[in-house]
């Protein structure tokens, strides 16, 4: 049996990895009293007792937790943008090339963003293939329900006063500093962080990311996108709902759709997922089922 710490259990992420993993039979939870969730000894306790150790935390708080972390059989997934760009850390999309061998043979795995993830998802098997320079100068429009921003922002959303500016979608990271970017540049080796355009909208959850491209042809790119996601919780498919995309379809599933749209002269890459599912903690149980030698979709949907 699997013994399995959620450090952060109580924010959102957390709460979805307790929901999937409590459904299974081959994970024991370690938890802690309520009184005792933020007590530094017992988290110690916990975590190094621990088989695999989901980090749902602030950044600071996430490397904080990982220095408590001596038991060097305890594996850890980071949900946090701590460690996304450290080399000594393994990132965990396995669907990229390469990175499935790496992620089952690793003790620190750092979870995807979730706008990250449908970025990174469309371009880097595009700049993998040479299909897309690495000096592109991209643009990116990702829509997200408002669960993406955690308990505060829920509360806000779902408040009877919520507000007339909350009824309509927001636009938000105005200043090209959105936390994402060094992974999104990073993993898809750009040279230049794309153009990020991130939008919370007044939705629980729920994601689609769109890239733009110009001069390559749509059936081009979707035999890519169809010969590199043979596995795992990603997939090319076109579906639409009569010529409409809900940013909302994918809701409480695990895995992620990828789409082409568009003429030779234009191209429109689509990504839809839950920014809570393949975006934060089913990504996260995903990397926990590959250190275990199980299927990527064990306990998942989708």
């Amino acid at each position: 049996m699997t013994k399995v710490f959620v450090d952060g259990s109580a924010g959102t992420t957390g709460l979805r990895i307790i929901d999937r993993l409590e459904a299974r039979k081959d994970v024991t939870l370690l938890r802690l009293p309520e009184e005792k969730r933020k007590d530094v000894a017992m988290r110690k306790e916990a975590m190094n007792e621990a088989d695999v150790v989901f980090l749902c935390l602030p950044d600071d708080a996430a490397r904080e937790a990982v220095s408590l972390i001596v038991n060097p059989k305890t594996a850890v997934i980071d949900t946090s943008t701590a460690h996304r760009t450290d080399p000594a850390w393994t990132y965990g999309f396995p669907e990229l090339t390469g990175q499935r061998q790496k992620i089952e043979k690793s003790k620190r795995i750092a979870n995807p963003g979730c706008h990250a993830s449908g970025f990174i998802s469309l371009v880097a098997p595009l700049t993998e293939a040479g299909i897309l320079s690495r000096s592109a100068r991209l643009s990116c429009f990702s829509l997200t329900g408002y669960s993406g921003g955690g308990k505060k922002m829920i509360a806000e959303y779902e408040s009877a006063d919520s507000g007339e500016l909350l009824s309509a979608p927001r636009i938000y990271a105005l200043g090209q500093t959105h936390k994402h970017l060094p992974e999104m540049q990073k993993v898809c080796g750009l040279i230049e962080a794309p153009a990020f355009c991130p939008i919370v909208a007044p939705y629980y959850s729920g994601m689609e990311v769109t890239v733009p491209v110009f001069g390559l042809k749509p059936e081009d790119l979707a035999k890519v996108y169809q010969d590199y996601y043979r596995s795992g919780m990603v997939r090319y498919s076109e579906s639409n709902e009569n010529g409409f995309m809900s940013a909302g379809v994918f809701s409480g599933r695990d895995d992620m759709q990828i789409a082409v749209f568009g003429n030779e002269s234009r191209a429109i890459l689509v990504a839809r997922f839950d920014n809570l599912g393949k975006g934060a903690s089913g990504a996260a149980i995903q990397n926990m089922n590959l250190l275990l030698g199980l299927p990527d979709n064990t306990g998942l949907i989708g």
